[in-house]
């Protein structure tokens, strides 16, 4: 019986300190959000250190930007790489907007293609129409305006405004046939997507 009660009151304590440590987390969060980037720097720090995406992408951002620290390409390249690695969207996304500009990497649309595509199946928005304006213009990739029509349309179904213009100019180019996939593709992925829907605005 007593050690039964120790297990839940330990597991108790598990969860009080997860909550306290999420909030805590949150307070660097929000204050990256309102420029207090001295408090973002000194709270999401640690939790980067310990391997949490959030506080990676929050310290990425950091150096990316000169919020705070002095404008480091490589560091923010350091911290969204680990940040992305683990699944986080939008540093996935501005890893690939690094590499489409060359900021710390060599200019490369194919790497900036992989991850942009990474960040869109997620459901951000803004990479899926990253993503298809590669797809069609062809640079660094292999061109499908089939596979541009879908990320164009996939983005106007979750909210893009912007993205329906570019889908509809994109069927203008396409076969009928070639269409009809672009619209199937585009239904499966919607059909298929049980995650969140993130932003259409821009990723700093």
């Amino acid at each position: 019986m007593r050690n039964a009660i120790r297990i839940i009151s330990l597991l108790a304590i598990l969860v009080l300190s997860n909550v306290a440590v999420g909030d805590h987390l949150q307070d660097g969060l929000d204050a990256y959000d309102v420029g207090d980037y001295e408090k973002a720097l000194a709270v999401c720090m640690p939790y980067a250190e310990a391997g949490d995406r959030a506080g990676q992408f929050c310290i990425g951002r950091l150096y990316a930007n000169g919020f705070g620290v002095p404008m480091d390409d490589n560091l923010a390249l350091k911290w969204y790489g680990l940040a992305a690695e683990q699944g986080h969207s939008e540093a996935q996304f501005n890893l690939g907007v690094m590499h489409a500009n060359g900021w710390g990497v060599p200019m490369s649309e194919e790497e900036a293609a992989k991850w942009y595509r990474l960040a869109a199946e997620q459901g951000l928005v803004i990479a899926q129409t990253s993503l298809a304006n590669i797809c069609h213009s062809g640079r660094g990739i292999e061109q499908s305006l089939v596979e541009a029509f879908k990320w164009f349309a996939i983005a106007a179904a979750l909210g893009d405004t912007n993205a329906e213009f570019k889908r509809d100019a994109v069927a203008a180019e396409l076969s009928a046939e070639e269409l009809q996939s672009g619209k199937d593709l585009t239904q499966s992925w919607l059909d298929a997507f049980d995650g969140q829907v993130l932003e259409a605005g821009r990723i700093d």
